[in-house]
Parts: structure tokens; sequence; C-alpha cells
């Protein structure tokens, strides 16, 4: 497949089209999207990366196709994971969760703006000096390396809702603490301010340049042909914002994540050394002279990639953390829509979600107190969430008093 300025304008032209309608679609009205709206266009953009992979196919291209997928697969696990410092960054600023999209969407234009920055310099660097390779390689092993560290510490990355960025533009100009909207400024007491919706923002673009770092450097480990490095990490980041609210209850039950994403960075970094070797010029690395070793092929590396994210996926959701996670989470979410549900509601109807209430509290109820200790942060709101719906359950005349809300009422601790 021939790749010129022509095929460079459209792509960018389809790019910016889908941004657009993204803007003015979805974001422009605030609202919080559905399961089945996140669903249905989470499926259109995966599809339509999927479909842009097999361009390449229909002009006999298969090396370029192989690695645009590979690519692709590499930039969505990387995303998927700055997706949860986007949400602890939401979180920090309590951003409306009809708002919320909006952010998101803020948040992959600008991460699309600064990597293409990022590709466009990457490329120029690797037509002047290919021995960068070493550098991206032995960088990408310390990421891994640091990010392992910082799991096995326990580290979180609560600090990045107060970045060097936003304590440069609370300086610059006065900040509100209430939200008006989803306006980036507004007047208080005479004066103009800016919201929180704004320095949610410039949180946000500031941490996607930390993540282009090590975003760039890794896909360039896949390939060095800035057409393919542009278009997968674009369609990696289209869809994000869909993503987010698909998946959200299941972000934070990827509770090995991390593990996967330094594992599958060490394999890039190792491969982009390797590459560095067989195409060495350094004059005190084997005179100067190519080393021969064997690089790793690109299909092998699609494999490993999707084999080890695979392998995290499955060992998040079955290991007794994330078991754990989830009984606590879903004994929440029952509880909560217990309580939600209206005075006119068919007994059968609240019997079924009494009985689901139910059935996750005594699991939360029965989790090791190590599990309780490290995974409740949130515990006293926990417990008031899961008493005040077994209080509503037992004084609730369509359904029968049960020995399981009694105890639970009794163990979850005071009100709060």
């Amino acid at each position: 497949m021939e790749i010129n300025g022509l095929t460079w304008t459209i792509t960018i032209a389809v790019i910016v089209g889908l941004l657009a309608f993204d803007y003015f679609a979805h974001v422009r009205k605030a609202h919080t999207p559905t399961i089945k709206e996140a669903a249905i266009w989470s499926t259109v953009y995966v599809g339509l990366a999927l479909a842009f992979g097999l361009v390449f196919f229909a002009f006999g291209d298969t090396q370029h196709a192989v690695e645009y997928y590979t690519g692709y697969i590499l930039e969505k696990a990387l995303s998927v994971d700055n997706l949860f410092v986007f949400l602890i960054i939401m979180a920090s600023f309590r951003v409306p969760r009809e708002y919320q999209q909006k952010v998101l969407l803020f948040g992959i234009t600008f991460a699309l703006i600064s990597r293409t920055a990022f590709i466009l310099l990457g490329s120029a660097i690797i037509e002047m000096w290919s021995d960068v390779f070493y550098l991206f390689g032995i960088f990408l092993l310390l990421v891994a390396g640091n990010q392992l560290k910082g799991e096995l510490a326990g580290d979180d990355a609560e600090d990045e809702a107060d970045n060097v960025m936003v304590r440069l533009a609370k300086k610059l100009l006065p900040a509100s603490d209430q939200y008006h909207g989803d306006k980036l400024f507004s007047i208080e007491n005479g004066k103009k301010v800016m919201t929180p919706m704004l320095l949610v923002m410039v949180a946000i673009g500031a941490t996607d340049i930390l993540f282009a770092f090590d975003s760039i450097p890794a896909i360039f480990g896949v390939t060095q042909e800035a057409y393919i490095v542009f278009t997968a990490t674009a369609f990696s980041l289209m869809g994000l914002r869909q993503l987010y609210f698909l998946i959200d209850g299941l972000l934070d039950r990827l509770v090995y994540l991390s593990y996967g994403l330094s594992a599958i960075l060490g394999f890039i970094g190792v491969k982009l050394i390797l590459h560095a070797l067989h195409e060495n010029n350094l004059p005190f690395v084997n005179g100067g002279e190519n080393v021969p070793v064997q690089e790793i092929p690109t299909l092998v590396s699609l494999m490993v990639v999707v084999g080890i994210l695979i392998i995290t996926v499955v060992v998040s959701l079955k290991s007794s953390k994330g078991q754990a996670l989830i009984a606590l989470q879903n004994a929440e979410k029952f509880a909560y829509r217990y309580q939600q549900l209206p005075e006119d509601c068919p007994a059968d109807e609240r019997a079924a979600a009494a009985r689901r209430m139910d059935e996750w509290t005594e699991k939360a109820d029965g989790l090791s107190q190590k599990w309780r200790d490290q995974l409740l942060d949130h515990k006293d709101r926990y417990s008031s969430i899961i008493r005040t719906a077994h209080e509503t359950r037992l004084s609730d005349s369509d359904v029968d008093d049960s020995e399981t809300s009694r105890r639970i009422v009794e163990q979850a601790g005071p009100r709060t």
C-alpha cells in the first residue's frame, strides 16, 4: 500500500470528522450515556478500527496490517490503563456524572494532538539517529520497572489531580469551587474565575503528555512507519469515551492490569534493544558493526501482547482479590438499587431485588479481614448504604424479614 500525502490527508480528515461528530452529536448536550448507547458506539469505533486494518490486506500489504493490529491492541491496552487515572482525577474534582464524557472527550482530543506531535518528533529522531532505539528500549524497561515497583508498594495516582499545570493555572487566575454547568469560566463577585471544569481539563491534559512518553516509544517498538503509528494510536483513542461508560464498573476489577502492562512494556523494551543491536552504529558496541542477534517478529509481538492481556484479565477477575472486589461492588450496587425502588414497586420485583441484595451482601460479609482492610477505602459510606438498604427491607411489609438482613444490619456498624 502506497502511503503518500493524499493517504495522510484522507486519514486525518476522517479522524477529525469522527472527533467533530463526537463533539456535536454526543457531548454538546450534557447527559450520562446509557449502557446501550455506550455499547453501540464502542462497537462502532472498534469496528471502524478493525475495518481500517483490512485496507492493508486489500492492498496485499500483510506486514503493515499485522503491525497496525499489534500497535492498535498495544495502544488500546495502554489507553484503558489511562482511564484509571482519568477516573481518579474526575473523582478528585467531583465532576458531575453528566459532564464526565465532555471531560473525557477533551482528554482524548488533547491526547491525540500531543501524541501526534510526539510521533512526528520520534520519526524525525529515528531518521537522523537510528541508535535512538537503545534509549527507547532502556526507557521502556525503566517505565515497566517503576510501574511494577509502584504496584508492589501500593502507590496510587491521587496526586495526578494536583499536578504542576493545575497549580500554575490557579496562580494565573482565581478558581471557583463550584461547577457552573459545563462552563469553563464564570463570574463571581464581579470577577472572572475558572471553574473546576477547566481545572480538571488542565489536569487531564497535563497527564496526557506524561502518558505519551511511554505510549509512543512503545509503539515505535512495533513499527517505524509513522503512518501506522499515527493510525493505530488515533483509532485506539477513538471510542475511549464510550468504552469508559461501558466498562465503568469493570475498570477497577482489573486489579492486575498494571502488572500485565509492565510485562508488555518490558517485552517491547527488549524488542527495541534487540532491534538497536541488529542495526547498531555505536562505535563502542561491537566496533560499530551490526550485532548478530535474533529480532522478534511483529507477528510474535502480536501474540505476546494479546496473550499477556488475556492472562491479565482472566487472573484479575478470577483471583481472590478480584472476586472480593466484585462482591463488595455488587453488594453496594444492589443495596443502592433496593433503596431506589419506588414505593409502588410490585411485590415480586421488590422480592427479587431483595434476594440479589442479600446474596451479594452475604458474600461481602464473608470476606476475610485482609480484603476488607485493603479494598474498603470508603468503608463508612459502604456500611451506610448497606445498613440503610437492609433497614428499609426490615421495615417493608411486602418482604419477609430475614436473618441475613438482621445480621448484616448489626454488623454494618453505626450509620454515618
